[in-house]
């Protein structure tokens, strides 16, 4: 199945040089949205919108339950700045045209990709479940439970883990933790996705060096 992009923004999905570019053709069954807008098109197999934390939604509008078309949200988890990761979130809407399902997890699975499958919900997966978590790390460093250090150390040797969230933090950037957890916080006014005080420092002063 051939798939075509266009390149409407930026793409943390996909930026570039990345090699999913080089099996896209000029026209084909279907057509992915690298950053915002998009434009519905029926004659395709499956249309794709890349998402940051907002929902599909949003580009494609609701009709109270029963939205669905061929056009599917995706976003391929990334750590802030950190390269993409090897996992693609697959967004659907509750009437979503199953074989725009198929193919869709079809060409993101050809192309090397892990696919899960998101109900159309503001931070799919992933970030609703991991930003609660640094979250409550980064108050813990502020309470003094422990040092950075020695929760990393914790989280990689006690459970498992490939890092540890504070370092995590700090290389993917707080800043970017605090956006996409603020953009939650503003969607379900959850407290544990109020960003934590040390995101909210990084993001001022990113502010304050653009205003220098």
């Amino acid at each position: 199945m051939t798939y075509q992009i266009k390149q409407m923004g930026d793409s943390r999905s996909f930026p570039a040089g990345d090699p999913f570019f080089d099996g896209a053709a000029d026209d084909g069954d279907i057509v992915l949205f690298l950053g915002a807008p998009f434009a519905a098109d029926e004659t395709k197999t499956a249309v794709l919108v890349e998402l940051r934390t907002e929902c599909l939604g949003v580009h494609t509008g609701e009709n109270a339950g029963t939205e669905g078309s061929n056009a599917l949200g995706f976003a391929r988890y990334r750590n802030g700045d950190d390269a993409p990761s090897n996992l693609i979130e697959l967004v659907r809407q509750s009437a979503t045209s199953e074989s725009a399902l198929d193919a869709a997890r079809a060409l993101f699975e050809g192309a090397g990709l892990e696919v899960a499958v998101s109900a159309d919900q503001a931070g799919r997966i992933i970030d609703r479940l991991v930003r609660p978590k640094y979250n409550a790390a980064l108050a813990f460093l502020d309470e003094g439970l422990a040092t950075a250090a020695d929760m990393d150390l914790t989280c990689r040797l006690g459970l498992g883990y490939a890092d540890g969230p504070i370092e995590r933090l700090q290389r993917g950037g707080l800043a970017n933790h605090y956006d996409a957890s603020k953009a939650l916080f503003d969607v379900y006014g959850t407290p544990a996705y109020a960003p934590g005080r040390r995101a909210t420092v990084a993001k001022q002063r990113t502010q304050t060096d653009g205003d220098a």
